[in-house]
């Protein structure tokens, strides 16, 4: 019995995989608001009715969709900006680590960059709740650091705010460079340090 359990289970998730998959290529030519159901399960080869076993609508897929593009990033986020006495080197496993997101998971950023501002709400809120859940964080490992001696803790959520905002450019930056010529993917990683490293500028003098 449990080994028919386990395999109903592994087939229940690799359809539902199947799903996201599916909207995930559909939603590189149109909007998740656009998106019909059907259009996903005629995808996957599935019938329409087991979509329902799996999202209760294609909002709630849009949701798993951002669990998926943005949840794993959590553990390396905080890797990246652990306490450093190098804030260059800080900045450099910055753009180093979305670089290599972006690269990987082109489908999944584009999504993020498109749905951010989109008009499903379910999926604007799930996006800004994992943004805020990368301040906390990012504020989190910025506390440690002597320089933030002094700082409140809303100047230091104010500052771990840029950095993720500016992750987020850094990534759309990427993102036009993907297929550009090397000098050019090379041009926007410049840029993209350039920009961290204002951030850490102003902060060196804040309490001035």
């Amino acid at each position: 019995m449990s080994h028919t359990f386990g395999i109903r289970q592994a087939q229940k998730q690799k359809t539902r995989q199947a799903l996201l998959d599916a909207a995930l290529a559909l939603l590189e030519e149109q909007s998740l608001s656009s998106l019909g159901l059907r259009e996903v399960t005629r995808a996957v080869g599935v019938a329409p009715t087991a979509f329902y076993r799996h999202f209760r609508s294609t909002a709630d897929l849009g949701v798993a969709l951002v669990e998926e593009a943005l949840g794993s990033l959590h553990p390396m986020i905080r890797t990246t900006v652990t306490a450093s006495d190098n804030s260059e080197e800080r900045i450099t496993r910055a753009v180093e680590l979305i670089a290599r997101h972006v690269n990987a998971y082109p489908a999944h950023v584009r999504f993020i960059a498109r749905e951010r501002h989109g008009g499903v709400q379910p999926v604007r809120e799930a996006i800004r709740a994992q943004l805020v859940r990368f301040a906390e964080e990012v504020k989190a490992e910025l506390a440690k650091d002597p320089e933030s001696e002094g700082w409140s803790d809303d100047d230091l959520l104010m500052l771990a705010h840029l950095y993720v905002d500016q992750m987020l450019i850094t990534a759309s930056l990427f993102l036009e460079a993907l297929e550009a010529p090397e000098d050019e993917r090379e041009r926007a990683t410049q840029v993209a340090t350039r920009q961290m490293r204002l951030i850490t500028i102003g902060r060196h003098h804040w309490l001035d």
